[in-house]
């Protein structure tokens, strides 16, 4: 018997549960993974950078959280002695066209309480990236690096020092209310609660149907494939470079990412995945597929955004056009001077009228707190909607 079960053990799950504990610890809460270790997808997917909320609309919960998440992930990190590194980066301009946009995101920086963002003729961007190439760019001092697969571990100590209980290798296939109390059966366990939190990540939609949960968006999972530079060409990029993003594309586009545990990181892109959590090209998951497809929502996200779609897709199977996207930044690198990284897949929610939703998106019922929507920043911003998060359930409780 739990007041609180959180279905999902991903950073924003493991970050909730520890936030109803440190406001309660007297609360039974217990988390359930379908996976048999923690934090398996979208967390260790991550590619590590601590966001400064730059790009959100201000007022948003994006831009909302990821400050308030960015400040307390910099404070636990620094108290809990997870190694992190607040690099800053840069983000260029590589044509005249873009230089209004980046005026923008200058604006909307500000707009959100970023200090000290610095706008960058051409020359002034060599002496933070001397390899990079642009016709104006920003340096943005708040953007850091972290191990989020370090940071979710550290949350899930806290929460079992707290007497929080984690259930891996439990897979929720049906939720039931009886007697005034909710029947979360799994895999192993069934776990009666008065209240459930969905944090499942690429499968909050289909856990928000089981709780009975009208809801109008499904999650289409979009890959992110990486290449990785090959140790003699690391010199070329000293921490972050990031272009200006297409306004008319919900992703930040191809960037260099220096990694906290060594390497730097070229990517991603952005392709529809064949399943879920399709890592690779080569998994495939027809039923899923299918959803993804006859899904109205996406057939209008596909119809509006081909072009740019298309130029994603092409670069995941030609090396050729991913190289000569990163050129634009860096106009040395080769095609050998690459070689595959990892890849990751985002849960993005879609809405039946042909919306990517582009804010986090949190539903209520009586006894349920679905965690519809949560893509990047979520991982910089898991303090601050577990707090929220945690505040919606000590409601209910």
């Amino acid at each position: 018997m739990y007041n609180t079960v959180i279905i999902g053990g991903g950073i924003v799950g493991l970050a909730s549960a520890l936030k109803l504990k440190q406001a309660n610890p007297k609360l039974k809460v217990a988390i359930v993974e379908k996976e048999k270790t923690l934090a398996q997808h979208q967390t260790g997917h991550n590619s590590g950078v601590i966001h400064s909320g730059l790009y959100y609309k201000p007022g948003s919960h994006k831009a909302k959280n990821c400050i308030d998440g960015y400040n307390q992930l910099v404070k636990f990190c620094t108290e809990e002695e997870i190694p992190f590194e607040l690099c800053g980066k840069i983000v260029v301009a590589t044509e005249e066209s873009q230089v209004p946009l980046l005026q923008n995101l200058y604006d909307r920086g500000n707009q959100n309480g970023l200090k000290g963002l610095k706008k960058l003729a051409a020359e002034e961007l060599k002496a933070y990236e001397p390899h990079v190439n642009g016709v104006e760019g920003m340096f943005v001092p708040q953007t850091g690096i972290v191990d989020y697969k370090a940071v979710a571990a550290k949350y899930a100590e806290k929460f079992r020092h707290f007497g929080g209980e984690i259930f891996s290798d439990n897979k929720v296939h049906d939720i039931k209310e009886k007697n005034g109390f909710i029947n979360v059966a799994t895999k192993h366990e069934t776990l009666i609660t008065r209240t459930i939190v969905n944090c499942a990540g690429l499968f909050s939609d289909k856990v928000a149907k089981l709780t009975g949960s009208k809801i109008n968006y499904r999650i289409i999972p979009f890959r992110g494939e990486y290449y990785k530079l090959k140790p003699e060409k690391e010199h070329l990029v000293k921490n972050l470079i990031y272009p200006v993003p297409d306004p008319n594309f919900p992703f930040l586009g191809v960037h260099f990412t220096r990694m906290m545990g060594g390497g730097i990181e070229a990517g991603p892109n952005a392709v529809l995945a064949y399943s879920r959590e399709g890592y690779k090209k080569s998994k495939i998951h027809v039923g899923q597929l299918l959803g993804s497809l006859t899904y109205p929502g996406f057939r209008k996200v596909a119809a509006k955004y081909w072009k740019t779609g298309f130029g994603e897709f092409y670069r995941s199977y030609s090396k050729s056009a991913f190289t000569k996207a990163l050129q634009k930044l860096l106009p040395e690198i080769q095609k050998g001077d690459l070689v595959p990284g990892g890849s990751g897949v985002r849960a993005q929610a879609c809405d039946r009228s042909g919306g990517l939703i582009d804010d986090f998106l949190i539903l209520e019922g009586d006894k349920f707190v679905n965690v519809g929507n949560a893509p990047s920043p979520a991982a910089t911003s898991s303090l601050a909607i577990g707090e929220h998060v945690a505040g919606l359930v000590l409601r209910k409780l």
